[in-house]
């Protein structure tokens, strides 16, 4: 039987300190706050029609499940160094300008791990479509990215080390 590979995820540090500080806000204090909510719905009497009681179980659930994923992630995390990113080439730590060579407009991304991609805020993930056809790229590459509503191409344009996010 073959034996399965575990996939790493990759993160800077600041992005794995922000999530451990998530997880201990989660396990420290929202724990606290819904076993009080929890306590206070007990004591209205008859759970059975209960919607504060549900509303707190639910809720207790929710940060269960979050605490869960958060630990699962740390056991496979990979942490990107100051040392591993370069300007040279696109790939996470880096921020790139391309020219979409369909529409002639410029963009810029962010390059982070998949657990910091947002799109909104001009993240993308290294395993998104456009992130896997940037990375290793330098100044000039193009590539063609292919997503549902079709291709595009891109052109680096330039390439520079992102700033932590505190």
């Amino acid at each position: 039987m073959a034996e399965l590979e575990i996939k790493k995820v990759r993160m800077t540090q600041a992005e794995k300190d922000r999530k451990e500080e998530r997880l201990h806000y989660l396990k420290g204090v929202r724990r606290q706050e819904v076993a009080q909510k929890l306590q206070e719905a007990r004591e209205q009497g008859d759970l059975s029609e209960n919607a504060e009681y549900d509303a707190a179980k639910d809720e207790q659930r929710d940060i269960e499940a979050e605490i869960m994923k958060l630990e699962e992630l740390f056991k496979n995390v990979e942490i990107i160094t100051d040392e591993d990113i370069s300007s040279d080439s696109v790939g996470i730590g880096t921020s790139v300008r391309v020219l979409n060579l369909n529409t002639g407009k410029e963009k810029v991304y962010s390059v982070v791990g998949s657990t910091e991609a947002s799109s909104l805020k001009g993240k993308i993930s290294n395993e998104s479509p456009i992130g896997r056809e940037l990375e290793n790229c330098i100044v000039g590459d193009e590539v063609v990215v292919k997503t549902p509503m079709g291709e595009t191409g891109y052109r680096v344009l330039e390439i520079w080390k992102t700033e932590p996010a505190n």
